[in-house]
């Protein structure tokens, strides 16, 4: 049993953390509040090959084992959620087409999608359809050698910024259950029809955008079928989400260390009654706390992304990493506020974003009551054990 990186992890995490403390945290809070979007950071996120992460080597990628993959997301998180974001959708995206899609689509997509120069994400909630993905209304009718699509999609993230995006839709509105008549189209964003309508209004999460997009009559042609198959789109997706539920684990515990890394540094500059609050008996014990869920949520993301990399399907690993690190992002954000006292409310530090990030984890990728359900599945089933 082996808990420390191998050398090209242990470098790569390096270069993270120095792009990371240079490029993001000095900008992070003063571009949040003024909504600047960070183009600088962008570029420079391709010039790593960040937006390659999940896309074989024959296609341009760097194709990350899944540790150094869930590496990125914490450090990036740990400078400004929103960065996190904007490659975590895109990666996932081509994650699916590298895993799914014919080998035409592979090789007219990834190699722009890889290097950065064209940007995607995932279309896949709805207004009224969100945890139930079998309950969404876009349509795609088949009519010659196109898809005619109706609908509207939200809460899409790199939406302004994505040349193509897998959008699920139902190819066969009877299909029953309705996930055997659900596939998954690589539109291209320019399409007649194709209209992002509005950025959502957000608690954290900024940095990128969250739009609603809708879908008139948008003619996709049929060779835009991921895999080339009808009714694989919802497979498609999940298999996804599992990947993702890796991203968000990761980011939660980079939410994490930033809490515990500004409530450790308070604790220690900031003097009451004539001496540093860390000597304090109840900061300590807050400290403490912090630091301890902390790293039992890093193992624990670290672990199921090994047991990624060893080729085995991780629903229960996955989905125990993401509940751990997205509930432990909320506590010590929550706490490294009550340690700043009334600073800690001030949009001069930065444990008040913290605190407005950490939320969306619980939420993201699958509510932390959907993880709930998928790990007691895993256990029940039999497909996994604990012990």
């Amino acid at each position: 049993m082996d808990f420390t990186f191998d050398e090209q992890q242990t470098a790569f995490r390096k270069a993270l953390r120095t792009f990371v403390d240079k490029e993001i945290v000095p900008v992070a809070s003063e571009w949040e509040r003024s909504g600047r979007y960070p183009t600088e950071i962008v570029d420079h996120m391709k010039a790593m090959g960040l937006f390659g992460i999940t896309t074989p080597e024959e296609y341009g990628g760097i194709d990350l084992d899944k540790v150094s993959f869930t590496l990125v997301y914490e450090e990036l998180a740990r400078g400004w959620m929103g960065i996190a974001g904007i490659v975590g959708s895109h990666n996932l995206s081509c994650w699916m087409i590298a895993k799914h899609g014919t080998e035409e689509q592979k090789q007219s997509l990834l190699p722009k999608l890889s290097a950065g120069e064209w940007r995607t994400g995932v279309g896949l909630t709805e207004p009224g359809a969100g945890t139930d993905l079998q309950g969404i209304k876009t349509t795609a009718k088949r009519d010659g050698d196109h898809y005619v699509v109706n609908g509207a999609k939200t809460w899409i993230t790199n939406a302004r910024h994505a040349n193509v995006l897998p959008v699920l839709v139902k190819t066969d509105s009877s299909a029953t259950p309705p996930h055997k008549g659900m596939s998954l189209l690589l539109i291209d964003t320019s399409t007649e029809g194709f209209e992002v309508q509005r950025d959502m209004g957000k608690l954290g999460y900024k940095g990128t955008e969250s739009c609603e997009i809708t879908l008139e009559n948008v003619r996709v042609p049929v060779d835009a079928l991921l895999g080339g198959v009808e009714g694989r789109g919802l497979q498609q997706a999940l298999s996804g989400l599992e990947i993702g539920r890796l991203n968000i684990a990761g980011r939660s515990v980079g939410i994490a260390q930033a809490a515990y890394d500004a409530a450790l540094q308070y604790a220690k500059e900031r003097t009451a009654f004539g001496q540093p609050i860390a000597d304090f008996q109840a900061i300590q014990l807050k400290i403490a706390d912090i630091a301890t869920q902390l790293q039992a949520a890093r193992l624990m993301t670290y672990w199921a992304a090994s047991q990624a990399d060893s080729g085995k399907r991780v629903d229960m690993e996955a989905g125990m990493a993401k509940y751990f690190a997205s509930e432990t992002a909320i506590t010590a954000s929550l706490e490294a506020m009550r340690i700043h006292g009334g600073y800690g409310y001030s949009t001069e530090f930065v444990v008040e974003r913290l605190y407005r990030d950490a939320p969306l984890m619980a939420i993201g990728e699958g509510t932390n009551d959907i993880m709930r359900t998928v790990i007691a599945k895993s256990l029940v089933a039999g497909s996994s054990v604990i012990g």
